[in-house]
């Protein structure tokens, strides 16, 4: 019932009479403490719950001989209370001495002493050393199987958890088969509905649902739910436990409509069958909240994880951890909508708890400095970040063995501040070690391994080392087809990341041909109308949008959106995001007006799901502006740019690149308005900020100095517009490979400023070696291959070259027809130079 504070009432009143009544170290009293400690551990009082066991144990000391087998169990109650604190290598010392007591006291293959190896196996588990729990469980087994006769239903429980250590090795083929020898004893023994069978069926399901098969998972726990309702009354507790489970699998296959509706249905049964405030009620209002969380809906996830705090606070002691896991969930909400300051306070009141509750070194207090790191990551406070990162590191070391896969955990989380911050090499060196201990710890081909070489290959990635990205995205790929099911959804979002790395080569047909594998594996795991499917489509749409194929581009985009809004919220985030792709196509495609449009809807739903100075309206604003900028409204880009500005200057740090891309667009749009002293202004002030927060060769430093230039360039200050290009171009040829097409557009811009200045041989040179560039990097109907012919044409035009002129402007119209609409602006242009061309001759 949970009435924990009556319980304690009654054993310490019949400790009260022990103690009267009896000597000082009579067997009964030892009996009482270990009662209360038994409470005190189901309140979380853990350091009560110790100080009752080991008074227990001092007493049976004196009142029994050494060996006697009720110490070697109060041994084995200590065990369990470390067990849960977290303090593995005190636990396994007395699930040792318990299990010494117990060869002395009892018969080699008593089911006790199966027990105690059980136990230590599930300290092994525990602390991530998978072999040592895997070789205790096989030893408690082979005791069972000699103790008792084939199909004694603890046969099936060791069965059970050998399942459950394979499981966690990734093993899943092996965990299923221990688990279906489980469930074979369990129907030998048992009657054909007896709970322990919906158990087994339970645990299957989670393999199921580890690997990602849905379908078949689901159709487990639904046998579970069968079961239980012929076994148990139709409001029993277990009953919500399969609603439950039911609800989270239907959420993992993104059906969120079913989820909430099983997940409500624990619910109702759990309010029947438990008092008000009880434990189970608030583990299923924070359920029901992560539906809303992942259907977009932030306030009634918010309000449903309040409501399971409340009901936390009356059912369980003041600090109890499980108050800190509400705290902790509160503040996840908090941080996606952009909440920061409210994401902190509620986690750093969920850490007061724990440093309260929990020893020093409990892993728990590693996840909550853990947390605390990731919020500021968002925020752009990586030096906090980092501090935070590091400190959870410094628990886990001492909490854990050296090769525990959360300290993998930790690196990583390290390593993607550091990827942040631009320290790329510094990311590399901490992912390396998250990859090392996970190679020690788990599995050749466990499926965590993949995270390591996915995250070294997006740093990589990062730096233009794209052999180097691809050969840690297809390591990953590789293990997860050993691993997995063939139609598993990691293995689409492997064959997604693979992608990307072909599409930042320039490789565009073999991106779009492992984005379509993603597709197919989508489409046979997922039901039709899967949040994940509109991703699938929506990444098909930007290698489209690449290749300069707008209208392939568009359809992409638009079946995405159609899916979004049949599978979500009708405000959902990402029905914004998929209204920005849209826009932003229409933008590149130059129709305007539904560009905005677009934007302007993107805009809308975010006003709705997210506070008021979340960085993504300052994008959104951004974005309109770009729209008014192309359409020659610079006034009115000018006043979104400085909407986004104020957004960004209240949600984010100082020094944030958001500011950067802020100023980047107010420069830009000065420098339309002919305002060049207010451009320049702008641009020195992100290149101040690029020079703070990014490596002395970052693409991005680039793009400042390139857009200097270019303001120098229409000032007539050309030989600063040609030192700013060159500069640009120096990073780039650091940055980048050789033939990436910002280099093109660095020789484009420096090949512009000497023809400027009248030097054409020099301006054919920079657009000539921009030309090849693209050729290479490009496909043959790109529409910056255009931009390249017509830059020859113009060049060409001015040197009295006019046959070499008049092809250079064929050639560019000739790619504009078949990229781009008729009415875009750059083919008008285009033509347009033709007709001066043709009517002056």
């Amino acid at each position: 019932m949970g009435e924990y504070s009556k319980a304690l009432s009654s054993y310490e009143r019949s400790l009260d009479i022990g103690k009267i009544a009896l000597p000082p170290n009579h067997p009964n009293l030892a009996t009482y403490y270990n009662n209360i400690g038994g409470v005190y551990y189901n309140m979380g009082e853990y350091s009560k719950s110790l100080s009752s066991y080991e008074r227990s144990l001092e007493i049976l000391k004196v009142a029994l001989p050494p060996n006697h087998p009720l110490l070697a169990t109060s041994y084995n109650n200590i065990a369990s209370e470390y067990d849960n604190m977290g303090e593995y290598s005190k636990a396994l010392s007395s699930y040792e001495r318990s299990l010494e007591i117990f060869k002395i006291a009892l018969p080699p293959n008593h089911p006790d002493l199966a027990t105690s190896y059980n136990n230590i196996g599930r300290v092994y588990d525990n602390m991530g050393e998978y072999s040592k729990a895997l070789s205790s469980y096989e030893r408690s087994l082979e005791i069972r199987k000699i103790a008792f006769p084939p199909n004694h239903p603890d046969l099936a429980t060791s069965y059970n958890n050998i399942a459950m250590v394979y499981s966690h090795m990734g093993k899943y083929s092996n965990a299923l088969s221990s688990l279906e020898r489980s469930l074979e004893i369990r129907k030998i023994a048992l009657p054909p509905n007896h709970p322990l069978l919906a158990t087994s069926y339970n645990n299957i399901a989670m393999v199921y649902d580890n690997m990602g098969q849905y379908s078949k998972a689901l159709s487990s726990y639904e046998r579970s739910l069968e079961i239980f309702k012929i076994a148990l009354p139709p409001n029993h507790p277990n009953l919500a436990i399969s609603y439950n489970n039911i609800g989270m699998a239907y959420s993992h296959m993104g059906e969120y409509s079913k989820a909430l509706s099983s997940y409500e249905r624990s619910l109702e049964t759990f309010k029947i069958a438990l008092p008000p405030n009880h434990s189970s009620l608030a583990i299923s209002y924070n359920n029901i909240a992560s539906v809303y969380y992942h259907m977009g809906e932030y306030s009634k996830a918010l309000s449903s994880l309040e409501r399971s705090l409340e009901i936390s606070k009356i059912a369980l002691p003041p600090n109890h951890p499980d108050l800190a896991t509400s705290y902790n969930n509160i503040a996840m909400v908090y941080s996606h909508i952009g909440e920061y300051s409210k994401a902190l306070s509620s986690l750093e009141r969920s850490l007061e708890i724990r440093k309260i509750a929990l020893p020093p070194s409990h892993s728990f207090l590693a996840t909550s400095y853990n947390n605390i790191g990731g919020v500021y990551d968002n925020m752009g406070e990586y030096s906090k970040a980092l501090s935070s990162y590091e400190r959870s590191l410094e628990i886990l070391k001492i909490a854990l063995p050296p090769n525990h896969p959360f300290l993998a955990i930790s690196y990583n989380n390290i390593a993607m501040v550091y990827d942040n911050m631009g320290e790329y090499s510094k990311a590399l060196s901490s992912y390396e070690r998250s990859l090392e201990i996970r190679k020690m710890a788990l599995p050749s081909n466990h499926p965590d391994l993949t995270t390591s070489y996915n995250n070294i290959a997006l740093v990589y990635d990062k730096m233009g080392e794209y052999s180097k990205a691809l050969s840690s995205y297809e390591r990953s790929l590789e293990i997860l087809k050993i691993a997995l099911p063939p139609n598993h959804l990691s293995l689409a979002s492997s064959y997604n990341n693979v992608a990307m790395v072909y599409s930042h080569m320039g490789e565009y047909s073999k991106a779009l041909s492992s984005l379509e594998r993603s597709l197919d594996i989508g489409k046979i795991a997922l039901p039709p109308n899967h949040p994940n499917l509109a991703t699938y489509y929506n990444n098909i749409g930007g290698v489209y949008y690449n290749m300069g194929e707008y209208s392939k581009s568009l359809s992409s985009y638009e079946r995405s959106l159609e899916i979004r809004k049949i599978a979500l919220p009708p405000n959902h985030p990402s029905l914004g995001t998929s209204y920005n792709n849209v826009a932003m196509l229409y933008s590149h495609m130059g129709e305007y007006p539904k560009s905005l449009s677009s934007y302007e809807r993107s805009l809308e739903i975010q006003k709705i799901v997210l506070p008021p100075n979340h960085p993504d309206l300052a994008t959104s604003y951004n974005n309109i502006a770009m729209v008014y900028s192309h359409m020659g409204e610079y006034s009115k880009a000018l006043s979104s740019l400085e909407r986004s500005l104020e957004i960004d200057k209240i949600a984010l740090p100082p020094n944030h690149p958001n500011l950067a891309t802020s100023y980047n667009n107010i420069g830009m749009a000065y420098s339309h308005m002919g305002e060049y002293s207010k451009a320049l202004s702008s641009y020195e002030r992100l290149l101040e900020i690029d020079k703070v927060v990014l490596p002395p060769n970052d693409p991005d430093l680039a793009t400042s100095y390139n857009n200097i230039g270019m303001v120098y360039s229409h000032m007539g200050a050309y030989s600063k517009a040609l030192s700013s290009y060159e500069r640009s171009l120096e990073i780039l040829k650091v940055a980048l490979p050789p033939n990436h097409p910002f280099l093109a557009i660095s020789y484009n811009n420096i090949g512009g400023v000497y023809d400027n200045m009248g030097e054409y041989s020099k301006a054919l040179s920079s657009y000539e070696r921009s030309l090849e560039i693209r050729k290479i990097a490009l496909p043959p109907n790109h529409p910056d291959l255009a931009t390249s012919y017509n830059n020859f044409g113009m060049v060409y035009d001015k040197m009295g070259e006019y046959s070499k002129a008049l092809l250079s402007y064929e050639r560019s119209l000739e790619i504009m027809r078949k990229s781009v609409p008729s009415t875009h602006p750059q083919m008008l242009l285009v033509k347009r130079n033709i007709e001066n061309l043709e009517n002056r001759f």
